[in-house]
């Protein structure tokens, strides 16, 4: 799909160059980048607006006609022309560990005549761990948002529905069709998304997509260019925050205790050509960290009071972390053959060259039976790292089902449990098993069997056919973490991301004192992590009662010491926590409510995922059409839609229009898929079901016809045709095909598929 959109560009930008921009004009028509197999030059590096093309004879200045010679044909996929910019806004806003940005931005369509119209599409590139929150559009007479509703309100509307255009170009993109915009027209977009926060050696970063193309400055010279960034900063700790690194010229507005604010706009010639990057500090070598407390709004589905418990590692950088005893499991099922495979095996071998002499390892290679390096783990020298690369070379042969528990059970009986050494499993997978929840029930009851220091899991999925809710699970269950990656160029970089993780634990088994008395108590995750060196460490959830005004956190550092700190308690004054904690708190009632099969839980993840914007993988994305000044309220939804008695969503057909997206969460894996060893991105986008019926009714009919028309019998007839008989012939088909559409047409609208 990403080399698809990439060529669609290309194609783009070569058709622009019919467009003349008359004599005044500050910049040439634009010149392709070249591109090559590793870079992918056009995939969108900042928000960006393309013109979907599909007939290029519309192709042309709305203001000063060129009079191009004519095009004849189609462009079949259309060709994307990007749009130029007329201004850019970019709001960010740092709490903790996520960062919440705002993207507003004007965009002409300057590449079709003032008498004809195209679709227009959306791109968004987003950071770490980005999670789309809204859309809205303004283009003269109409406006457009995007909104969540539940899978309940997505089966009511789903046969008044057309189906939209919009998904995940990549993991990290972003992408949305607005519909039919006149040439000339402007558009107005503002994004909403969140993303997280990276941590390393102390400095807190931010980093957004913002680099955009030489071809989307405007041409004239007398275009107004005006490019403005807004950067909040509240870490919540009331020290004193240090500015360390920024890309862009931002001037401090505003300190105060633990907050920053900038800002920074100015007339720019050219738009901005690096990403927004910003890195800061809080000034301490010690652990330490504090409590917020935020009651939820009278909306809320959730009524219980809200908390959440964060600490810092600081940036001590002489900090013991702990030894590893580590024992990789690798899936070398039938559908990781190939490039996947070799990916995995090489990121495998990197993480065994970081290994210290002190630690130690074992590999299990897993497919319907299981291969072991070593029967037990053994120390990290240079000539048994070199002995298991030598041994994955020959082991790892993809082939065979996937049997995800039998090397789960040998692992956990390899570790020595030597004291000052942390046992970990990293779960390495493709795909999907039945028993996934019976694998969590023997994990938990292993791991009641408390040791010094309890068994750490790891878990990283590969595409989208592996159950990422059933791993978040191990890893929770574990106190470890998860990640995952879509294509195979990603496997490598992040597993050795994840893995450097799982390396930089500083403080373990931890626990916070005073909790016990509150009542209707629930945490996410609820078994508590370790303190990473890479990251900052959070707890949050909701509870009844009365918060202490202090608690004490617990735990082991990598030399056996105690570690007790005591966390002031505050209210979130100022730093929105419910949005802060939403994604968090969805994901991990997510994994409950997998686990558990509760369909309350699942209704009560999708109110709160409509509430907060949070996708979740019990909400469905639409596109709601309205005309221009419709009233947009505070979260992006446009007022009149919901019915304030039930709640439910309530269609003015005269007024509204809604488009129905592709389902846009993981889902909980596909085990067929992984029976019949289907390599991951293999996937097919499902179409809404009006979509379905509609291919299928016309497939049926176009299939039906070609099985008429292509005999050679038929040929040869209509061949020795006098003319009278032809025109009879030609009357007899034209009312022949407008009952078969006919009949298409009512099919289509009737809802049923034709079966």
């Amino acid at each position: 799909m990403a080399e698809e959109f990439s060529k669609s560009v290309d194609d783009g930008l070569k058709l622009a160059k019919r467009i003349y921009f008359g004599k005044d004009r500050s910049v040439s028509p634009p010149k392709p980048v070249a591109m090559d197999k590793v870079s992918k030059s056009y995939l969108p590096t900042a928000p960006m607006v393309y013109a979907v093309i599909s007939d290029p004879r519309i192709v042309d200045n709305p203001d000063i006609p060129s009079y191009q010679p004519h095009v004849y044909g189609r462009c079949d996929p259309p060709a994307l022309i990007p749009l130029q910019m007329n201004g850019i806004a970019l709001e960010v806003s740092c709490y903790l560990e996520t960062a919440f940005v705002t993207m507003s931005g004007s965009w002409r369509v300057h590449c079709v005549m003032g008498s004809r119209s195209c679709d227009c599409r959306l791109a968004v590139p987003m950071g770490e761990q980005g999670s789309i929150l809204g859309v809205e559009v303004d283009v003269p007479r109409k406006s457009y948002c995007t909104q969540l509703i539940t899978m309940e309100e997505s089966n009511d509307i789903e046969k008044t529905s057309r189906a939209g255009d919009g998904g995940f170009l990549k993991p990290h993109i972003f992408t949305l069709t607005i519909p039919q915009i006149d040439g000339g027209s402007n558009l107005s977009i503002k994004v909403r998304w969140s993303q997280k926060l990276s941590y390393h050696d102390g400095q807190i970063k931010v980093i957004v997509p913002f680099r955009f193309p030489e071809y989307v400055t405007p041409a004239a010279k007398k275009v107004s260019k005006k490019e403005k960034i807004e950067l909040n900063v509240n870490c919540g700790t009331g020290m004193e925050v240090l500015c360390n690194t920024t890309s862009h010229p931002l001037k401090e507005i505003r300190r105060q205790g633990g907050k920053l604010g900038f800002s920074y706009e100015a007339e720019v010639l050219a738009w901005s050509s690096v990403d927004f990057n910003f890195s800061f500090s809080v000034p301490s070598s010690q652990i330490h960290g504090g409590v917020l407390l935020q009651s939820p709004s009278v909306h809320d589905v959730d009524q219980r009071e809200m908390f959440c418990l964060y600490l810092f590692p600081g940036n001590h950088q002489n900090r013991k972390v702990f030894r590893k005893e580590v024992v990789f499991i690798v899936d070398i099922s039938g559908s990781m053959r190939g490039k996947l495979l070799e990916d995995t095996k090489n990121a495998v071998s990197a993480a065994l060259s970081k290994l210290d002499p002190k630690d130690s390892f074992s590999i299990i290679a897993f497919n319907g039976e299981i291969f072991i390096f070593s029967s037990s783990v053994q120390l990290a020298t240079k000539e048994a790292i070199e002995s298991a690369i030598q041994w994955m070379s020959i082991n790892f042969i993809a082939g065979g089902g996937t049997n995800i528990l039998l090397p789960l059970n040998k692992a956990m009986e390899m570790f020595s449990s030597s004291p000052g050494s942390i046992p970990i499993i990293f779960l390495i997978t493709d795909g999907s098993v039945e028993d996934e929840r019976h694998i969590c029930d023997v994990v938990k009851s292993h791991l009641t069997n408390e040791e010094s220091i309890h068994l750490r899991i790891y878990t990283f999925g590969i595409g989208l056919y592996c159950n990422h809710y059933f791993l978040k699970m191990l890893a929770m269950l574990g106190r470890g973490d998860h990640d995952v990656a879509f294509d195979a160029d990603s496997i490598g970089p992040r597993v050795e991301r994840l893995f450097t993780r799982a390396s930089s634990t500083i403080l373990a088994n931890i626990t916070i004192d005073a909790l016990e008395d509150l009542d209707d108590f629930e945490a996410y995750p609820s078994h508590m992590p370790d303190l990473l060196s890479e990251s900052v460490w959070t707890l949050s959830g909701r509870y009844k009662g009365k918060f202490p005004n202090t608690v004490q956190a617990r735990g082991i550092f990598a030399d056996l010491n105690n570690f007790v700190t005591d966390l002031k308690v505050h209210k979130a004054k100022e730093i929105p926590l419910d949005r802060v904690i939403a994604k968090h708190q969805i994901g991990w009632l997510t994994v409950q409510a997998w686990f558990s099969k509760n369909k309350q839980l699942e209704e009560k993840i999708a109110e709160m995922s409509r509430q907060t914007g949070v996708m979740s993988e019990y909400t469905q994305m639409i596109f709601l059409e309205g005309p221009g000044g419709t009233p947009v309220s505070e979260s992006g939804r446009l007022q009149p839609l919901k019915a304030p008695e039930s709640g439910r969503l309530v269609i003015d057909p005269e007024v509204q229009k809604i488009m129905l997206l592709q389902k846009l969460g993981f889902g909980f894996g596909n085990v067929d898929a992984t029976t019949e060893n289907l390599p991951p991105g293999s996937e097919e986008v499902k179409l809404p079901e009006a979509a379905e019926i509609f291919v299928r009714a016309t497939s049926h009919c176009c299939g039906k016809m070609c099985g008429l028309c292509c005999c050679p019998c038929c040929i040869q007839l209509c061949g020795r045709m006098n003319d009278q008989c032809a025109i009879v012939l030609t009357q007899l088909c034209g009312a022949l095909a407008f009952l078969g559409c006919f009949s298409c047409a009512e099919l289509c609208c009737s809802g049923q598929d034709g079966g």
